[in-house]
């Protein structure tokens, strides 16, 4: 699938409820379904700098397709970073970089965090770009 086509499922997923109450819930369940993280990833060099919470996330470039592996010790953004990890793992590079998450303003997630939260979510977001842009220019040199 695209990472689009992976967008617009989330997208409907989360359309189908009505109440944040029910969308927090999803989120949480879409957390405590995420594979748990390997201890030797939650090092240092694997935190996202600027959540409020500590998350952690792992890149990984086999055969041109980045792997992502995530974790948090707060459910809610463990849910997030499920969800990053859904849309953005399996896919080359130059497909992550080239591609806007539209999903989190249309799923209406940023307006329903708070500002450190969502912060923290653009940081992550932020840190798989560059992890994409590392691969990148490592495989052009």
């Amino acid at each position: 699938m695209t990472i689009n086509e992976l967008q617009d499922e989330i997208i409907e997923e989360f359309s189908s409820l009505d109440d944040w109450m029910d969308k927090y819930a999803l989120l949480i369940d879409l957390g405590n379904s995420l594979k748990p993280l390997d201890e030797k990833h939650k090092n240092p060099q694997n935190i996202i700098q600027g959540c409020q919470s500590r998350v952690w996330l792992n890149a990984e470039l086999n055969d041109g397709i980045i792997t992502y592996q995530g974790e948090s010790d707060a459910v809610l953004v463990k849910g997030i970073v499920s969800l990053l990890i859904q849309v953005l793992s399996g896919h080359t590079p130059d497909e992550i970089l080239n591609t806007e998450l539209y999903f989190v303003d249309k799923i209406g997630l940023k307006e329903h965090l708070s500002p450190t939260r969502s912060n923290g979510l653009l940081a992550m977001i932020k840190q798989m770009k560059m992890y994409a842009l590392a691969f990148k220019s490592a495989n052009s040199k």
